[in-house]
């Protein structure tokens, strides 16, 4: 798999020299008050075309922006102008977890050469990359062809197995401590805060320096040691409250060399929804919590 940040200053030199294809796919977090369709039309990259996360997700779920089928994105996709060969870049306005999840959403359905603007939108301020306003040039529609990587997803089903079990696998939490310890509550009303059997909590913003770009592969490799995970073989899952956050948890992982990094989608927004789901309060425990005991 190719690593994938991209910094500025070699996004500058791929735009010079390449046919670079540019999405911003800025969505709102839980607490944020950014409107990202008026933050595209104000300043974007340029050429830069909007990858809408809750357009590319399914309609059919109550549950928020979960993966859609592999019709609804080839569909999307192609009227983007993408192709299996385009070499893409995604960014967002600053959270990061956007783009993330955008990039994760790319590899689910086969994409390849798709890269993450490290640091955003402010980092390529920062670069004094060029940047434009209003609204976008027209693309020309093409035909998409995807792939899904069934390897990368991560179901309720496989969840409740898994938290039944003394597999290997390791759970990576990306919400705040308070909300995995049970202390603080959940944004989405009626949801208990807690965690799953066995998980294990990283906050995302622990992946991340002080200007919101990833960590070095050292520091973010002893992150994930220092949450238990034991070897560069151990397969993990990451999740959060909606499979947004836990995307930073999916590149922060492949960035330190972990092999198998899959994302549960549904993630805490389902689990807590789920009845007869186990639900653990307190700090995390190194071995399998069962039935929530």
């Amino acid at each position: 798999m190719l690593q994938p940040l991209i910094g500025a200053d070699t996004l500058k030199d791929a735009l010079a020299s390449g046919d670079v294809i540019l999405l911003d796919a800025t969505a709102r977090l839980p607490g944020e008050q950014t409107d990202p369709e008026a933050a595209f039309l104000a300043s974007r990259l340029p050429g830069a075309r909007r990858f809408d996360i809750e357009l590319f997700s399914d309609p059919e779920q109550s549950l928020p922006h979960m993966a859609p089928a592999a019709g609804r994105f080839a569909r999307l996709a192609g009227e983007l102008g993408l192709t299996r060969d385009s070499m893409i870049v995604v960014y967002d306005q600053g959270n990061i977890a956007s783009s993330c999840r955008a990039w994760w959403l790319l590899r689910l359905f086969g994409h390849e050469r798709v890269f993450i603007l490290d640091g955003g939108l402010p980092a390529w301020r920062e670069a004094e990359g060029q940047l434009e306003q209003g609204d976008p040039s027209p693309v020309v529609a093409t035909q998409y062809v995807p792939r899904l990587t069934t390897a990368l997803i991560k179901g309720l089903g496989d969840m409740l197995v898994l938290c039944s079990s003394d597999a290997d696998d390791v759970i990576l939490d990306a919400r705040s401590a308070g909300r995995f310890t049970g202390e603080a509550p959940e944004p989405r009303a009626g949801l208990s805060s807690g965690h799953m059997p066995g998980a294990r909590n990283i906050p995302f913003g622990e992946l991340l320096d002080e200007n919101r770009r990833f960590l070095p592969k050292a520091a973010l490799r002893e992150r994930f040691e220092k949450a238990g995970v034991e070897t560069l073989q151990t397969p993990l899952i990451a999740t959060c409250g909606s499979g947004m956050t836990a995307s930073v948890i999916v590149v922060g992982a492949v960035l330190a060399g972990y092999g198998t990094v899959s994302l549960y989608d549904g993630s805490w927004a389902e689990w807590a929804a789920t009845p007869d789901a186990p639900i653990v309060k307190g700090e995390a425990s190194s071995d399998r919590e069962r039935n929530g005991s």
